[in-house]
């Protein structure tokens, strides 16, 4: 196959619909709007989700409880996790934790959780810490700070 032999696909080109040219084309006289009525008229633009009049479905649908647009996502990291990445007496940081994979750049922080064991003493610094997670660190040595959210 060359550049030159290329071909569109039977059907993939259609031809340009002309309007307003005789009865005979098919889109003569009202140009295929149909007889009066809104959508017939010069300039006419409808919003989108109008559905003439009818209530939209947006506004329709049930709506519950109350969404936050200020709300802080945190990233959940659990100490099992941390104990299977990290080497004792390591120095764990939000770019480290990043680096590991074991939290994504879409967040607005990171929230160390006590799930699991940890065997190794740890300096984290993190958002935000469980109460379970920071008993766990500081009873094997490790240090627990919080860095500004």
């Amino acid at each position: 196959m060359n550049l030159h032999s290329l071909q569109n696909v039977k059907g993939a080109r259609h031809r340009k619909k002309r309007v307003g040219r005789g009865h005979g084309s098919g889109l003569g006289k009202t140009s295929g709007k149909g007889h009066k009525g809104q959508m017939a008229r010069a300039g006419h633009k409808h919003k989108e989700g109008f559905e003439g009049g009818q209530m939209t479905l947006i506004r329709r649908s049930p709506k519950r409880g109350f969404k936050n647009p200020n709300r802080k996502e945190f990233a959940p990291v659990n100490l099992a996790a941390l104990d299977r990445v990290f080497e004792d007496g390591a120095e764990v940081g939000l770019v480290e934790l990043l680096d590991a994979g074991l939290a994504n750049g879409q967040i607005d922080g990171v929230k160390i959780l006590g799930n699991g064991e940890l065997t190794k003493k740890l300096n984290i610094t993190a958002h935000k810490f469980s109460a379970t997670a920071k008993a766990k660190i500081e009873a094997l040595g490790g240090t627990c700070t919080e860095a500004g959210a």
